[in-house]
């Protein structure tokens, strides 16, 4: 029986993270975004402040098993607050959905390995000063979209993971657009152990931050200012045995491909949160800028693109609201579901807010107001862990 109504544990989770996003993420996403030089963004009170706030609201472990120390939400909820903290700043939200990567597979993927989430899983989900952020890397500066190359054997990763007296030795470096790659404090790292079998050589390699680990400055980008991107390189980099969680061999697919459905619809919850936000300004502004007498919004040209928008958002919070039920209910999840709605919010939230800018005239290419960050922000959703052409590719493959 479908239903629609959200339970009230649902709505105060929501609520709460709407006025976060309101009264915190947003002025300080729009002060991040100003800041020139990217690495002072992340060296900023403004930005350690925001997420220490949002790890004492406990938005970094939603995802993690309770008896782990998460919050064990399910997908649907996770997506509700996503949203809403998107609508407050994309930026800032991409980097709280990243900050768990490794905690998060560790728990649901890996939970035979106590050892690991003793060291790693619960000091992180007690962490209420932001000390501890991960990231994952896999694209390298030649292995992007060839990541999901599976088939050729000639494609592997080039960064290399050795087996040595005490464990591995990583060599090679992940490209520049490594989510938190520079301010992480672990890495969840695919490494190549037998070059041969491909990309399906590599292995699943948890590695810390310390000697042979080196982050890079931030990637200077024209949006999402406040989510660091970073190469993050290594060299000689010791790791202990225990901490290869997965090796390589012909599950990799499967793997890489459960984390991409989670990817894929992370980032179309921002999205939909980020069109959310910009068709909220423009419809407010359009209901007070008056002109040929009348407020812009009764004017036909401007209700139509509104009305578009409208459709747009209920239409992508209900693909993205289907792809995370059969997320939660069947274990590793849908990627073609997945690849749809992610597809679908990235590609609206670009059309839309271009159409919002269009709305507020000379004022929507004016930083006086926030409508060209907002479409400035959602190109870089159409790119953000593998392009959507990719993910058109390998949706449209599983049909």
């Amino acid at each position: 029986m479908i239903d629609f109504d959200l339970t009230e544990d649902q709505v105060a989770i929501r609520d709460m993270a709407a006025r976060f996003a309101r009264e915190v993420v947003r002025p300080a996403e729009i002060e991040l975004d100003r800041m020139a030089d990217p690495d002072e963004v992340f060296k900023s009170t403004i930005f350690r402040d925001t997420m220490r706030l949002a790890y004492q609201l406990g938005f970094h472990k939603m995802g993690i098993k309770e008896e782990h120390g998460g919050l064990g939400l399910d997908p649907v909820t996770r997506g509700l607050v996503w949203e809403e903290l998107a609508a407050g700043g994309a930026g800032i939200a991409a980097g709280l959905l990243a900050a768990s990567v490794a905690p998060a597979f560790l728990s649901v993927l890996a939970p035979h390995q106590t050892g690991l989430i003793e060291a790693y899983v619960r000091p992180f989900c007690e962490d209420t000063e932001a000390q501890h952020i991960s990231a994952w890397g896999s694209s390298e500066p030649n292995i992007g979209s060839d990541g999901s190359n599976y088939h050729d054997p000639c494609v592997h990763h080039e960064t290399t993971a050795v087996q040595s007296a005490n464990g591995y030795t990583l060599q090679g470096a992940k490209s520049s657009f490594v989510s938190n790659g520079g301010i992480a404090d672990l890495y969840l790292v695919f490494a190549c152990m037998d070059s041969s079998k491909g990309i399906c050589g590599s292995g699943v390699f948890l590695v810390p931050l310390g000697e042979g680990v080196t982050r890079g400055k931030a990637l200077d980008k024209i949006g999402l200012r406040a989510l660091n991107q970073a190469e993050v390189s290594f060299e000689a980099a010791q790791i202990p045995e225990d901490h290869m969680i997965m090796p390589s061999g012909d599950h990799y697919p499967m793997i890489h491909n459960a984390i991409k459905t989670v990817g894929n619809i992370g980032v179309g919850y921002l999205a939909l949160g980020l069109l959310r936000a910009a068709y909220e300004e423009a419809l407010s502004y359009a209901k007070e800028r008056v002109q040929f007498g009348k407020p812009i919004v009764q004017h036909q040209a401007m209700s139509f693109r509104l009305f578009e928008a409208f459709q747009a958002i209920e239409a992508a919070r209900g693909l993205l609201w289907k792809a995370s039920w059969v997320l939660g209910n069947t274990g590793l999840g849908d990627l073609k579901m997945s690849a749809a709605a992610r597809v679908f919010a990235t590609n609206m939230a670009m059309k839309h807010t271009v159409e919002m800018v269009q709305i507020l005239g000379g004022y929507g290419i004016s930083k006086e107001y926030t409508l060209e960050k907002y479409m400035r922000d959602a190109k870089l959703l159409q790119i953000m862990d593998a392009t959507n052409e990719i993910m058109t590719i390998k949706g449209a493959a599983l049909l």
